[in-house]
C-alpha cells in the first residue's frame, strides 16, 4: 500500500479539441491522504492543510469517510473497513476548490474494490462517479454532471487512474459525438509530506486552491470572448449547488 500522507507537486495540462482547440498548463500541489488518518501538522502550518468533511460529498457527515461511505452505501458498495487513499486539494487559509477529488478504495485484505472520482463545478456543484477500474487503472463512465459552461452533458468519460506512488500520472477524456472532445492530465512526483515540504510548496504555490479557481475562470472568460457558445445550465445542478450550500 502507498505510503500517506504524501504530496504531489504536479502539473495539470487541459487540451479542448472541440468545437475550438484550446490549451492550458498550470502547477499546483495535491495531497494523498487517508481521510481516517488525515496530516498532523505543526501549529503554525495547518492553515496551509486542513481536511473539512463539510468540502465533500453532502457536506453534512462527521467525517470525509462517512460521506465516502453513505455514497457508496447507495450504489450497494461496502469496503468492510479497507484502507481509502484520497487525492486532493487541502483548504488552504480557510478556501478550497477540487475539480476533482479521487478515493482509490480497498477491501479489508488491501486488495482493489473501487475508485470514486468526486467532482466540483464553479457553480457549487458536486457529483460523484463510481468507477470499477481494470489492472491498468482504466475505467469507463458516462458523464451526468455539468462542469464547463461550453460542453453539455453528454458523452463519455475515458479515464485512466492508477493509484499513486512514486509518480502521479492521471488521464481523463472527454469523448463525444465525433470523437475527443477534451483531455486532461496530471502528472507529479511523491514527495514525503514533512512540514518543510509544505512550506515549500506553500511559498510556491500561494492560496494554491484559489489560484486553481480564478485561473479556469479566466480561461472561461477568455474561451468566451473567442466567440465559444455557452451551453445552458440544467436545472438538476442548480439544485444540487442548493443542497450543498444549505449544509
Amino acid at each position: 500500500m502507498t505510503a500517506v500522507p504524501a504530496l504531489y507537486p504536479c502539473t495539470v495540462a487541459h487540451v479542448r479539441t472541440g468545437p475550438r482547440r484550446y490549451a492550458l498548463r498550470h502547477r499546483t500541489y495535491l495531497w494523498l491522504v487517508d481521510p481516517d488518518r488525515p496530516p498532523r501538522l505543526p501549529a503554525l502550518l495547518r492553515p496551509l492543510a486542513r481536511f473539512d468533511p463539510r468540502d465533500h460529498f453532502g457536506g453534512d457527515r462527521p467525517s470525509i469517510r462517512a460521506g465516502l461511505e453513505d455514497f457508496l452505501a447507495a450504489q450497494g458498495v461496502s469496503l468492510d473497513g479497507g484502507q481509502v487513499l484520497m487525492l486532493t486539494h487541502a483548504r488552504v487559509l480557510g478556501y478550497v476548490f477540487n475539480p476533482l477529488t479521487l478515493y482509490w478504495c480497498h477491501g479489508p485484505d488491501g486488495a482493489p474494490r473501487c475508485v470514486v472520482a468526486e467532482v466540483h463545478n464553479t457553480y457549487g456543484g458536486r457529483h460523484s462517479y463510481l468507477l470499477t477500474p481494470d489492472a491498468a487503472g482504466r475505467a469507463r463512465t458516462e458523464k451526468e454532471f455539468y462542469v464547463s459552461p461550453f460542453f453539455p452533458v453528454d458523452g463519455q468519460y475515458r479515464m485512466r487512474l492508477p493509484r499513486p506512488g512514486e509518480r502521479l500520472d492521471l488521464t481523463v477524456r472527454l469523448d463525444r459525438e465525433g470523437g475527443r472532445a477534451f483531455t486532461a492530465t496530471v502528472r507529479g512526483a511523491r514527495r514525503t509530506a514533512t512540514a518543510s515540504a509544505l512550506l515549500r510548496q506553500a511559498l510556491r504555490h500561494p492560496w494554491s486552491t484559489l489560484a486553481v479557481s480564478a485561473a479556469i475562470r479566466a480561461h472561461g472568460i477568455r474561451l468566451y470572448l473567442r466567440g465559444l457558445p455557452v451551453q445552458p445550465r440544467p436545472a438538476t445542478t442548480a439544485s444540487r449547488r442548493t443542497r450543498h450550500e444549505d449544509s
